[in-house]
């Protein structure tokens, strides 16, 4: 199976998640408007004082204002990510959801889409939820932040894709922290989301840009504070071509895993 049977029914599946998911949107809602700011009380004004001002690009920025973006960009990976694993691993295996999809005309290739283009959907909420909670601590610059929003769009498509690998492979739920705990976790932690990748040895750093959060952190801190460069087409290809590539796995995991 080399091209996926998808049309605009894939949709249809990302309706259905939707909906489910404005039943409880205040519960899901407060983690992306809190956890911005337990960072910035924890991280910002904890640890930034001891930290003072940092270079970036060439500038010199408070450390607040250098984490903020960070932050999305991990909160982007965090929804994308959990999206596509636990949620979607729960309705495929206990809720027996997509098995009851399969009952109509939509192909599994259609299932998968959906759930991905709910992913990045999930994403792009937190990104908005997180800018909101930020913007009022002035460590947001405007109306360039509004450039985060379809950074995170493309960074939720990517850690969607990503996620969706898992589901299709991994047998049981607990077995989910295994990716969490040797792949998010170490890309939350050395993805610059709190520190400048410059603070690493060099092999350290090359190994950080290898990875999909390094790029969407420095495309999301870059749209925050307007900040431009070069490199930041690189960044949306690479996060482009990660997305496709994963895209693909998942679906050919899904279809092994429930079809053949």
């Amino acid at each position: 199976m080399l091209i996926p049977r998808v049309t605009s029914r894939c949709w249809r599946v990302w309706r259905r998640d939707a909906t489910v998911w404005r039943k409880t949107w205040a519960i899901g809602f407060l983690p992306p408007l809190l956890e911005p700011l337990l960072y910035v009380a924890a991280f910002g004004y904890g640890l930034g004082g001891l930290i003072g001002a940092l270079t970036w690009q060439g500038a010199q920025l408070g450390y607040l204002e250098f984490l903020a973006p960070g932050i999305v960009g991990a909160g982007v990976m965090n929804a994308a990510f959990f999206e596509t694993t636990y949620a979607s691993f729960v309705r495929m295996h206990y809720q027996k959801t997509f098995d009851g999809i399969l009952a109509t005309p939509l192909s599994l290739e259609e299932i998968v889409t959906g759930e991905v283009l709910w992913g990045a959907t999930r994403a792009l909420i937190t990104a908005a939820a997180m800018t909101a909670a930020l913007s009022p601590l002035g460590l947001l610059r405007w109306p360039e932040a509004l450039l985060l929003l379809p950074v995170a769009a493309l960074g939720g498509l990517a850690f969607a894709a990503f996620g969706m690998v898992f589901t299709g492979v991994l047998p049981t739920i607990e077995a989910f922290n295994l990716p969490v705990f040797l792949v998010v976790t170490p890309m939350f932690l050395f993805s610059g989301t709190f520190f400048p990748l410059e603070q690493l040895p060099v092999w350290a750093q090359r190994l950080a840009w290898a990875l999909p959060l390094t790029h969407l952190a420095h495309l999301a801190r870059s749209a925050a504070l307007g900040s431009w460069s070069p490199q930041l087409a690189a960044s949306a290809a690479y996060l482009a071509a990660f997305a496709a590539v994963m895209y693909a796995a998942g679906v050919r995991a899904m279809v092994r895993r429930l079809i053949t």
